[in-house]
């Protein structure tokens, strides 16, 4: 899914995508007038005629995957979890190294549905060992929590297959739980349930977004850091630049995923009462039972993948993660981070940004890119810890600020490999400015012992290992004006 051109227009593939988002949302709201069961297999319909039409052949490589997670799910539920994880990871292997195998090499689209078909699955296994889980306990109010009680029977096969290809974010994304899918299945009147305003909310600076996004890649296009000329540049020119490619990525996936959620919004798909107090990702975390005749107040939090605000204006390395493909980071920190064969924060985080690399692709840009993040993580740690926590308010301030330039500049950095891809392309770039955001790093986790914040920083180490942890808790913090 490559957008980086040096022209002003958009490629083939690209106006597919764009195609299908912009197609997706007033489907979305014919959608709330369907009867439950209509409403399923339309989706499932439109979901495979999306995949069929785009994919092609390839198409056999995401059903694989459903069929295998089926079966795992029916015969071998207690081992589910790990099964399916195993299994849904290798394929994806395989299907990236489709032609080592004599096979076709599967298109972008394929590969788009299959990333987030894979995160589809796994929950679904986790969600299914829950249930037999909780049953096999009797829990006398299991029955009464669709909510967030987990799933109220074993989904069938024409369950599974309906929820893995149904058209809502089939290869946008955001990714949703079983849980959130049938309860949009069941919604009662959803023609009521708030629509337009929320859709209308989220779309407003996706044109800003594309606009910014064409013109300043025309300006400054990715292609020129693998050449010899942009060496002949001057050093801050050459800094300048991982800048503004990574504001190019940033209002890409803005405009990208605003315009996912927007179709998700039209569709009703994840519409809980305020009350509910439903995580990106997740849903629901409280059962909410609302007093008879008392207004309710709904939101879309469920499937909001993208806080664009916060993205840009928070303090920390680690708070910017969560408010970036936020759906994902959810599933991550819960089926990933706890599971981590580790118990030191910083080794925990960083086999979840492995596994993220891996889920990614294979390049080794991913991987050079998302290993720097435990680096950045324990440096600002290390800060935090030594030179901060010993400043007043005004100190603190002028500590934020810093923070959060260095904080961007590590973002910029990061973002070189993912998009660059090549381990050769991404070494030559970091190269090219003297490999800066990991000497500062280094400088800043080397400044924190010196100055003996050891202590503090263990202590910050396991608050944020609580932070971390399954609750994955929101935050805002952030510098700036409130948006």
């Amino acid at each position: 899914m490559c957008w980086a051109h040096s022209r002003l227009e958009m490629s083939p593939d690209e106006l597919v995508y764009l195609g299908i988002l912009a197609a997706s949302i007033p489907v979305g709201f014919l959608f709330r007038h369907l009867s439950p069961p209509i409403k399923q297999g339309a989706a499932l319909l439109l979901g495979l005629t999306i995949t069929i039409a785009t994919c092609g052949i390839h198409t056999l490589h995401s059903l694989c995957t459903v069929l295998g997670t089926w079966l795992i799910i029916t015969f071998n539920w207690r081992k589910a979890p790990s099964l399916s994880l195993g299994w849904t990871f290798l394929y994806l292997l395989f299907f990236r190294l489709a032609t080592w195998f004599g096979l076709p090499p599967p298109g972008p689209f394929a590969n788009a549905i299959q990333l987030l078909l894979t995160l589809k699955l796994v929950s679904l296994a986790n969600e299914v060992h829950s249930y037999h889980s909780e049953k096999k306990k009797d829990v006398s109010s299991f029955s009464k929590s669709p909510v967030i009680g987990g799933l109220s029977h074993v989904p069938s096969f024409y369950d599974v297959i309906s929820y893995s290809y149904c058209y809502i974010g089939i290869m946008t994304g955001p990714f949703f739980r079983y849980q959130t899918y049938a309860d949009w299945l069941r919604q009662v009147d959803a023609a009521s349930l708030p629509g337009r305003e929320p859709c209308l909310l989220r779309l407003k600076m996706v044109p800003v977004y594309g606009a910014l996004f064409l013109f300043v890649n025309y300006l400054f296009p990715l292609s020129l850091v693998r050449t010899e000329e942009f060496l002949e540049h001057s050093y801050f020119y050459r800094f300048f630049y991982m800048v503004v490619v990574f504001f190019v990525f940033r209002m890409r996936f803005y405009a990208a995923w605003c315009g996912a959620e927007a179709g998700c919004i039209s569709a009703g798909l994840g519409c809980y009462p305020q009350g509910a107090l439903s995580k990106p990702g997740g849903g629901p975390t409280v059962q909410y039972s609302p007093d008879p005749g008392a207004p309710v107040e709904y939101d879309f939090k469920t499937i909001q993948n993208i806080d664009c605000y916060n993205t840009d204006f928070c303090v920390k390395v680690r708070h910017g993660m969560r408010y970036w493909n936020m759906t994902v980071q959810w599933w991550l920190h819960h089926y990933i981070y706890p599971n981590a064969p580790f118990r030191a924060y910083a080794l925990r985080a960083g086999w979840t940004m492995l596994i993220s690399a891996y889920w990614h692709g294979v390049h080794a840009g991913y991987y050079l890119s998302f290993l720097t993040i435990p680096l950045c993580i324990a440096a600002e740690t290390s800060m935090e810890a030594s030179v901060r926590a010993r400043l007043g308010p005004s100190g603190q301030k002028a500590f934020d600020w810093i923070h959060w330039f260095l904080k961007m500049r590590a973002y910029d950095y990061m973002c070189m490999g993912f998009v660059l891809l090549k381990a050769s392309d991404t070494l030559n770039y970091w190269s090219s400015i003297y490999f800066i955001i990991h000497v500062i790093a280094l400088l800043c986790i080397l400044t924190g012992r010196v100055m003996g914040g050891g202590r503090r920083e263990r202590k910050k180490v396991s608050e944020e290992e609580k932070e971390m942890g399954i609750k994955f808790t929101d935050h805002t913090e952030a510098i700036g004006p409130d948006p």
